[in-house]
């Protein structure tokens, strides 16, 4: 018997085994400090002098902290403006969601003449660059007088096929058992979907609403050309004008960038769990 138990045993890892694991965590600790170094150095920039900033060698730590950066984007620079638009297009895009998830929720449940050629019209969509129906779809909204408002700028962004796709995904998982039960209490079809399939699809509405609130923060290319408007202009549209007028100014520049990426960072550092698990679960159903 106790040759048995020495025999269960587990082995123990060889002396190279361990040393290879500490060379893969050195390296991978070297490789984290050095992709997360610049943006250290970016924040902690936006809070020195310009004169600071273009010492040689340059500084990590500021030798005075100090907020007129942060101060001259809101005061001098319509930053304020530029940050409201940018809520409309996320507040937009969230309601954009609701909608995937209705057409998500519509292919995955109902049965309707010719919806599998409809979905596969729709997955095609994803395979034809953004930028090749800008042309398109600007033509289409100047018919419609919407150049030049915050309705063209958000319109186009409402629906997209990468959202339907995942909702329809998740929610072909639903059992239609208990979509059928809900009927049979009298419930109907827009109630059904609002107090059973929208609750149980948490998972997949946690990770939609990160990446529809990237997208909005982020929003740059068609808000750039529907608007002709500064009143109109987003976050990313103005940290570009920034950079063009005021190239020499290096600390108003890391202010800007500061404020545009740090939001994106808190976001993803707090929810990537859901969006890598999320992802997994949409490509295994």
């Amino acid at each position: 018997m106790s040759s048995q138990a020495k025999a269960a045993k587990p082995a123990k890892p060889a002396s190279g085994e361990k040393a290879l694991k500490w060379i893969l965590g050195i390296t991978l600790a070297v490789g984290g400090i050095l992709v997360i170094l610049p943006f250290i150095w970016m924040i902690l920039s936006s809070f020195k002098h310009e004169g600071e900033i273009q010492n040689i060698p340059p500084t990590l730590w500021p030798e005075r902290f100090t907020t007129e950066n942060f101060k001259n984007l809101f005061e001098n620079l319509n930053f304020g403006v530029y940050l409201k638009n940018t809520f409309i297009i996320v507040l937009f895009s969230f309601f954009g969601l609701f909608l995937n998830a209705m057409a998500g929720f519509g292919f995955a449940k109902y049965k309707f003449k010719a919806k599998d050629k409809l979905f596969y019209l729709v997955l095609a969509t994803m395979m034809i660059p953004g930028q090749v129906t800008m042309i398109p779809v600007y033509l289409i909204l100047n018919e419609m007088q919407l150049t030049n408002t915050m309705i063209g700028v958000v319109l186009p962004g409402l629906v997209g096929a990468f959202g339907i796709f995942l909702f329809r995904q998740f929610m072909s998982t639903i059992p239609d058992e208990l979509l059928e039960a809900t009927r049979l209490d009298g419930a109907g079809e827009f109630r059904t979907f609002l107090q059973i399939v929208l609750p149980i699809s948490k998972p997949i509405l946690a990770v939609q609403g990160i990446l529809a609130f990237i997208g909005g923060w982020n929003s740059f290319l068609w808000p750039l050309i529907i608007a002709n408007d500064e009143k109109l202009y987003t976050l990313s549209v103005g940290l570009s004008l920034l950079k063009g007028q005021y190239g020499g100014n290096y600390a108003l520049q890391m202010a800007g960038s500061t404020f545009m990426v740090v939001p994106i960072i808190i976001i993803f550092i707090f929810f990537q769990k859901h969006i890598i698990e999320n992802y997994s679960i949409s490509g295994m159903k």
